[in-house]
């Protein structure tokens, strides 16, 4: 078995920190550092090839090492190609939704923009909490991921390695805001192509796979927990999405419709292809005897029990390929928050000096989590049920069919999913205490019942049917007002129509116009 000694790992992660640091701040105050206006955002600049690499590299991390791995040793192929293709397949949301939002806000960046003109500021404050939340889960799961791959790799300790990685990428994001990130991800996409390259040679020459455990391990069978992966993973993700401003800051800087189509194309093809062969890894643990299926324990470290067996320069490759992987990554999601944090909360009003500050602030929680957190599947999870609830109604907002709906009932039907989850539980287990760990997906996905598959049911549908309940009353109340004043009830034949906000018109003037158009 190879390892590495404590100061070889000292001799890798420090000197590959420094790199980055010096390389990244260099191209910040080359290209960026004159350019305020687009600090936050960089629409209509990328072309769609680039954009590909960077949609490919906003869904890469740490986490990919051991979250797939995990699923392929627990379900084996049915669960890992549902993984890889539910993982892969949601950036056509953005080839299909991009251009309608780019269309309805083109000078936005993300989509609370669309959120506050469509449905009004305290509906774009709401969806601003859930995305902030989400990126805030995503960077923990991100540090979690990065720990356990230094524990794994290494006998040096987690934590230095995690605060220089903060310190690094605060540093020149600072410098270069939102544009380093495209530059950075361009370097993650390629580190894994050759991460994927050198990994899978080496497995040739030197794990050794016991064909006879191949048919016995039955990881090429379909199961029970497979099938609800279909529907659980499908939902999960494809909502979850929305809620990644990452993405949607890339989906405006597309030039044109048709680069975003060729980028999220791209991107769903590499991606889809990049996951499933590091998952793969999980059967490979098994069949070559070093783990057993389904170690529920052991699963998200089979990635590094197949690399323990390969040579040391193999693991020092692979943790230096390890580090930039997790910084280009955090770098990504800071750029989201601070972008998010400054449009939807402060209106671009506030110093960027300021938000800054907020988000190094934000950091000092996102590492304490994150060194406490074990189960980056199951972080994953408690956004994506968040965003299951929400996200649903919300959408129907970009049809005219659905001018009627208004904040009340994206907000209310959110909360009332959510709310529906716990009862759900509460009722499954016949316990409130159980039915709040179900809001936590406390039990895992992996849970010996169908109470995750429940959940993930009961927040879309549930999300939906307290919208249109809650419609109902407001129709009421509108129709009761109109006829004591003999007014005409037009909630239904009414049509939304967007106001365009230019220099001279303030944010909370467009927030007023909107609230004159729902008649709230």
């Amino acid at each position: 078995m190879g390892s590495i000694s404590i100061p070889a790992a000292h001799g890798i992660v420090w000197p590959t920190y420094f790199v980055m640091l010096v390389v990244a701040c260099g191209i910040a105050f080359w290209k960026f550092s004159e350019k305020p206006k687009t600090f936050l955002s960089a629409n209509g600049t990328q072309k769609g090839v680039p954009l590909a690499f960077n949609f490919v590299a906003s869904g890469l991390g740490c986490g990919v090492l051991s979250a797939y791995p995990q699923i392929a040793n627990i379900d084996g192929l049915q669960g890992l190609l549902v993984y890889a293709f539910a993982g892969g397949l949601p950036m056509f949301i953005f080839a299909f939704f991009g251009p309608i939002i780019r269309k309805k806000c083109p000078d936005g960046f993300v989509l609370t923009e669309w959120v506050i003109r469509r449905f009004g500021l305290i509906c774009g404050w709401y969806l601003s909490a859930c995305t902030i939340i989400t990126v805030f889960l995503f960077m923990v799961s991100e540090l979690a991921s990065l720990k356990y791959a230094i524990e794994s790799l290494t006998q040096i300790k987690a934590l230095p390695v995690i605060i220089i990685e903060c310190v690094v990428t605060t540093i020149y994001t600072s410098i270069g805001g939102f544009h380093i990130s495209f530059i950075t991800d361009t370097i993650q996409v390629g580190i894994v192509f050759i991460l994927l390259i050198i990994v899978s040679c080496a497995m040739g020459s030197y794990v050794h796979i016991d064909t006879d455990l191949i048919s016995e391990s039955g990881l090429l069978k379909s199961s029970t927990l497979g099938w609800q992966l279909v529907y659980i993973l499908t939902i999960a993700i494809f909502t979850n999405d929305f809620f990644m401003s990452g993405f949607w800051l890339r989906t405006f800087a597309a030039r044109t419709d048709k680069d975003l189509m060729i980028g999220c194309s791209i991107a769903a093809f590499v991606l889809t292809a990049f996951v499933t062969v590091i998952g793969v890894t999980g059967m490979i643990a098994v069949w070559a005897g070093l783990m057993p299926v389904a170690d529920q324990e052991n699963s998200g470290a089979a990635f590094f029990f197949v690399l323990a067996q390969m040579p040391g320069w193999v693991i020092g490759f692979v943790l230096a390929f390890v580090v930039i992987l997790s910084t280009c990554t955090l770098d990504s999601l800071q750029s989201a928050m601070v972008s998010t944090i400054s449009n939807d909360i402060f209106r671009n009003k506030l110093p960027i000096f300021w938000v800054r500050c907020i988000v190094l602030v934000i950091m000092v929680p996102v590492v304490v989590v994150g060194l406490i957190a074990d189960d980056v599947l199951t972080i994953y999870l408690i956004v994506d049920l968040l965003s299951s609830s929400v996200v649903p109604i919300l959408m129907l907002g970009l049809s005219s069919k659905f001018d009627f709906l208004s904040a009340w009932e994206i907000i209310g039907g959110g909360l009332g999913g959510l709310f529906s989850v716990w009862i759900f539980g509460t009722v499954y287990y016949d316990s409130p205490r159980e039915g709040g760990k179900l809001l936590l997906i406390w039990n895992g996905l992996y849970a010996d019942d169908w109470s995750t598959f429940g959940a993930f049911v009961v927040a879309p549908f549930s999300g939906l049917v307290w919208g249109f309940f809650i419609l109902a009353i407001r129709s009421v109340i509108i129709y009761i007002g109109c006829k004591k004043n003999n007014q005409p009830f037009d909630l239904f034949t009414k049509k939304f129509v967007y106001q365009e906000q230019t220099e001279t018109a303030s944010a909370v003037e467009v927030d007023k116009k909107i609230l004159l158009n729902h008649r709230a």
